[in-house]
């Protein structure tokens, strides 16, 4: 599987596009980039499905777009549904206000995607819909804005709790391989085994 990272929108958002050379997924379309689309089609790829980490503007004001270009199902936890009222938008911080989309509700469990298994991991804290994507073949984690490299989510906005997040990271995440790449919703990626000793918001220890 191929992972390719874009850094969209004006929060600096990661959007990762996975692909296996014939089906490709894209996590996070956090704004619109002409870039995803003639990435899929220079390579002949067959967008299959939008998952969303979370619902927070700054990686969703794609999604709308995204889905009109290609048709593809937009997948996110029903939980993060009023993130995506007017007064939860970017428009508070004077950006443009983001295009309304439908998504199907998406819960822990397993999913084939790519010609893989791809475990999706609630992970609540930062908002209470947020999921994370594991593709244990690949070693690679998606987190959204759960956990970063030394860092972790916000858990001071709508919807957020520092006990449930640092339960997530330490119960959903630090229990994966130590081997696992984290790919973020913002900055670089990271391992498990180095956050887990390493990072200075949550420790491995309860």
């Amino acid at each position: 599987m191929h992972i390719e990272s874009f850094d969209l929108g004006p929060l600096h958002t990661n959007c990762y596009l996975l692909h296996n050379e014939s089906e490709a997924v894209i996590i996070d379309a956090a704004d619109e980039s002409q870039e995803l689309l003639d990435y899929l089609k220079k390579r002949n790829l067959s967008l299959v499905g939008i998952l969303n980490t979370h619902l927070h503007f700054d990686h969703v004001s794609g999604n709308a777009w995204l889905f009109r270009a290609t048709g593809a199902p937009l997948l996110a936890n029903e939980k993060d549904a009023y993130l995506l009222q007017r007064e939860m938008g970017g428009e508070r911080f004077g950006l443009p206000p983001t295009p309304n989309f439908t998504f199907r509700n998406l819960e822990e469990g397993d999913l084939e995607l790519l010609g893989e298994t791809c475990r999706v991991v609630a992970t609540p804290g930062h908002t209470p819909g947020s999921l994370s994507y594991y593709w244990a073949g690949e070693k690679a984690l998606f987190s959204g804005d759960v956990l970063f490299y030394r860092s972790i989510g916000r858990a001071d906005l709508p919807g957020g709790d520092a006990a449930v997040l640092a339960r997530s990271i330490r119960e959903k995440i630090y229990s994966l391989p130590a081997d696992t790449m984290v790919y973020p919703g913002h900055g670089i990626p990271t391992l498990v085994g180095d956050e887990m000793r390493q990072n200075p918001y949550v420790t491995l220890e309860a």
